[in-house]
């Protein structure tokens, strides 16, 4: 793994969210692509943040008290987003889908270069906890790396 490099295990086939997007837009794409967090691109295709589902629980969280008077979060959690019981709970689901994702993506995002080493993207991404790390080459996106593809690079690279 140590002459691993990041471009030898990214991928390029990107999901990405722009952020003017709402959140409910963004869950579907991240329903339909079968991901839990994605880059967030300008209109240049340029990266200027990541949104995640957990960013996307810490926003349902900030309305963790009405929900819980009106039923349990997960219930909600777990309706279409055009679908909710009583008013309050529509006017809640509706303001949590209506969120622009530069409201809650996080704008520091760890990145790496295609030719950094792996071994270095991987210490890096324990040390800051993240699961994903955007790919820059000449101020543009070019592609992600995630502690899955890194995990299979190890397996399909264990014999050799």
């Amino acid at each position: 793994m140590s002459g691993l490099k990041v471009r030898d295990v990214m991928t390029t086939n990107l999901v990405t969210v722009h952020a003017d997007e709402t959140i409910k837009e963004a869950t579907l794409k991240f329903a339909l692509s079968g991901i839990s967090g994605a880059p967030v691109v300008d209109d240049d295709n340029r990266l200027v943040g990541i949104l995640s589902e957990t960013d996307i629980l810490e926003l349902v969280m900030k309305y963790q008290d009405k929900l819980r008077m009106e039923q349990p979060t997960l219930h909600v959690l777990s309706m279409p987003f055009d679908f909710a019981g009583s008013e309050e709970i529509k006017d809640i689901v509706m303001r949590i889908s209506s969120t622009p994702v530069k409201e809650v993506m996080t704008r520091a995002v760890l990145t790496s270069s295609p030719d950094a080493h792996i071994i270095d993207t991987v210490e890096r991404m324990i040390e800051k906890k993240v699961n994903r790390v955007p790919v820059i080459e000449k101020g543009r996106l070019v592609g992600i790396v995630t502690r899955g593809d890194i995990v299979f690079a190890i397996y399909r690279n264990k014999g050799g």
